[in-house]
């Protein structure tokens, strides 16, 4: 049996759990730049808050409804999650992470008594662990289990825990009351072709020939209809897949022309796909630098210029993308010109296990290969262990303005000596 645990209000639940005051209180967590609505708490979605509402437009009920909205705290986030699923691993043999709020997990040997006994148990554990509250869906399929975390999630109380066999009245009728666009991987134009076969309902997919759908569609589809019949046809391999190219980028607090600034917008995001380069074990050939003003300022001058850069032999080092990224930079940034947007793209990938030269790539002597080998492992160790950030090169201002504007970020609690919470004693 495979089970999905999705973290309830995930994000909101996070910052719930280091300030109970916003217990039963409306909290909307807003995105880059606090720009609009990304996540809500259930007080929230009842007063018809909808997401990706502008946050501009919420400023009166924060002042009638006591409506709470925070910048995003991915940091804490991030870190939130992690303990999550290691609360998950002391009780499920594998766990694989599908997004930051929900992780698969494989139950194998239970009976269905203990099986749901033993949810109830992971789920209670993880809320005293972490004080993050979970919704628990097993069946013999992903695309089954999502249905069931969902079940479970909406269930009345506090149950939050939904169990599913491959066939029985509960399957059937939580795929009766399912719409097409309520099953994982069914997209807005699937639903309007399946429809035109009078296909309404994850019930009416289940009962479809798989062959026939996939001489119909794709294998894809094939898929989820064994997966809704409860034949595993879906794995997780492609999480697992290294990327094509690697981009990071992001919108700045505000318009800038100054070159510095720009720099060192340059310089974070180079560095930071230098480290999921590594990440995955991969290599790069070329350097995108881009920039772009903001199109709905018409005032100001219009430009989104991007360059790239080729790299003298495939790298991970830190260092060799920094200075191919400088070096993009200053061929395409315009004086006059205050931009929003800066980001640094790396392509053409390689496996750093099976990379071959090219006749045009400069060879690099093994000495020097080896002793970037060690840099880099030591930097990123080092980062790893002590915290992101903690070696990097160059240090950015604290007031530039390519820092993301986050005037309601509540503090870093779990990753942050400066930010922990003080008790004075009188």
């Amino acid at each position: 049996m495979i089970g999905l645990i999705d973290c309830n209000d995930f994000y909101v639940s996070c910052e719930r759990v280091f300030r109970p005051d916003l217990e039963g209180v409306p909290v909307g967590v807003l995105s880059n730049n606090d720009g609009c609505v990304i996540a809500r708490s259930a007080e929230i979605k009842a007063l018809g808050v909808a997401m990706g509402a502008p946050a501009f437009q919420l400023q009166g009920m924060v002042r009638s409804h006591g409506l709470v909205l925070l910048s995003s705290n991915y940091e804490l986030y991030g870190d939130m999650a992690s303990r999550v699923q290691a609360v998950l691993e002391e009780l499920a043999p594998t766990v694989e992470p599908y997004s930051i709020d929900e992780m698969f997990v494989r139950f194998e040997g239970f009976s269905s008594p203990a099986l749901d006994a033993h949810c109830r148990r992971l789920r209670k554990r993880v809320r005293q662990y972490t004080g993050i509250p979970v919704s628990v869906g097993v069946a013999p399929t992903r695309t089954l289990a999502k249905l069931a975390s969902r079940a479970a999630k909406q269930a009345p109380g506090d149950a939050g825990v939904c169990v599913l066999a491959a066939a029985g009245p509960e399957t059937r009728g939580l795929l009766q009351r399912t719409a097409l666009d309520g099953i994982w991987g069914v997209g807005r134009r699937l639903v309007e072709r399946l429809h035109l076969m009078g296909i309404r309902t994850a019930w009416d997919l289940r009962n479809q020939d798989p062959r026939r759908i996939r001489r119909r569609f794709s294998v894809v589809l094939e898929r989820t209809v064994l997966e809704l019949q409860g034949v595993p046809a879906i794995e997780m391999n492609d999480v697992a897949e290294s990327r094509q190219r690697i981009m990071t980028s992001r919108s700045f607090g505000r318009l800038t022309e100054d070159p510095g600034e720009l720099r060192e917008a340059i310089r974070e995001h180079a560095q930071r796909g230098a480290e999921k380069l590594r990440e995955q074990h991969s290599l790069c050939r070329a350097v995108l630098v881009f920039l772009k003003t903001n199109p709905h300022r018409q005032d100001l001058p219009q430009s989104s210029p991007s360059l790239i850069v080729e790299l003298d032999r495939p790298t991970d080092d830190s260092r060799d993308i920094l200075h191919a990224a400088r070096l993009g930079l200053q061929r395409i940034q315009r004086d006059g010109h205050r931009y929003m947007k800066a980001g640094v793209m790396l392509l053409d990938l390689v496996d750093a296990h099976r990379q071959q030269l090219s006749l045009l790539d400069t060879p690099q002597r093994d000495a020097d290969r080896q002793r970037s080998e060690r840099l880099m492992a030591t930097l990123d160790t080092l980062n790893r262990t002590m915290g992101r950030g903690t070696v990097k090169f160059g240090m950015p201002s604290p007031d530039a303005a390519w820092h993301l504007r986050c005037a309601n970020r509540t503090n870093r609690w779990t990753t942050r000596w400066e930010e922990l919470p003080r008790v004075r004693l009188r």
